[in-house]
């Protein structure tokens, strides 16, 4: 299991889910910065050392970050013409 994150280095990350076939894979997300990853990704998406610097936070950055905007409720008329195109309008 990784010992990490590979975006922020917070130490505290579980196991959301695991392959159907064990040992395969795991989907592990992180307790702080919500960042997820297959363990069957490259280094680059699963390693600290190996994950781009330009895209890497530290404590301060999520400190400081905007409030991610809350999704919408979902629409019950259906999706507007232009999504669904001529055919089923």
């Amino acid at each position: 299991m990784t010992d990490c994150c590979p975006r922020c280095a917070h130490e505290s990350v579980r196991t959301l889910y695991s392959s159907p076939v064990p040992g395969v894979w795991d989907v592990v997300q992180c307790a702080r910065c919500l960042y997820t990853w297959r363990t069957s990704e490259p280094d680059r998406r699963t390693r600290r050392a190996a994950y781009p610097q330009a895209f890497r936070l530290t404590e301060e950055d999520l400190a400081n970050a905007a409030e991610v905007p809350a999704v919408p409720p979902l629409r019950t008329d259906g999706p507007p013409a232009a999504v669904r195109g001529p055919e089923l309008s």
